[in-house]
């Protein structure tokens, strides 16, 4: 069970340039099914989201603000007064207001999902942990690349999910599934 009271959820990266055709495959067919069905009933409750953007600083990502694949995902955008931190590195709480934007809020968990588990997701929890916060990841609304593994050949997007995974709730976070936090 889990204490939602006084949780944010924190949707990180949820942006068209991941679907780059120029991307590694990813696993996760149910990504925006599940990350929006966390974001309705979030809203439903009445619970503070804080939505999270990358907005690249290299030459040429498709994360850059002045290119298409900057812009959120159909359905991710904010609504109403929900509040959109913008970030240039991994963690969302490093060079942002993340950190004073909870404390306002009164949180005490931050529910984090998105885009990539082993990348911006990883960190932002990692960072989060560190700094205090008790972070509940959601699986099941994350998806990874595939990535080569150095010797010639690839590690498929579920494995690194999976191990990513499995760090991150050793040391730094609880994990919840979609079902768990929409049914509780």
């Amino acid at each position: 069970m889990f204490d939602l009271e006084k949780a944010v959820l924190l949707p990180i990266d949820m942006q068209l340039g991941f679907d780059d055709p120029g991307q590694p495959p990813r696993w996760n067919r149910n990504l925006d099914t599940n990350g929006l069905a966390l974001l309705a009933a979030w809203r439903a409750a009445g619970r503070p989201i804080i939505h999270v953007r990358h907005d690249s600083v290299q030459p040429g990502s498709p994360l850059a603000p002045d290119r298409p694949g900057n812009r959120l995902r159909p359905g991710f955008e904010p609504q109403g007064d929900e509040p959109l931190v913008t970030k240039s590195v991994n963690s969302a709480f490093i060079g942002t207001d993340l950190d004073l934007r909870l404390r306002r809020l009164g949180a005490r968990h931050v529910v984090a999902f998105g885009l990539v588990t082993d990348m911006c997701v990883s960190t932002t929890i990692r960072t989060g942990a560190n700094m205090g916060w008790d972070m509940i990841l959601v699986p099941d609304a994350c998806d990874c690349f595939a990535l080569p593994d150095g010797k010639g050949g690839v590690i498929p997007a579920e494995q690194i999910h999976a191990a990513h995974v499995a760090t991150l709730a050793f040391e730094f976070c609880r994990v919840a599934s979609v079902a768990d936090l929409t049914n509780p």
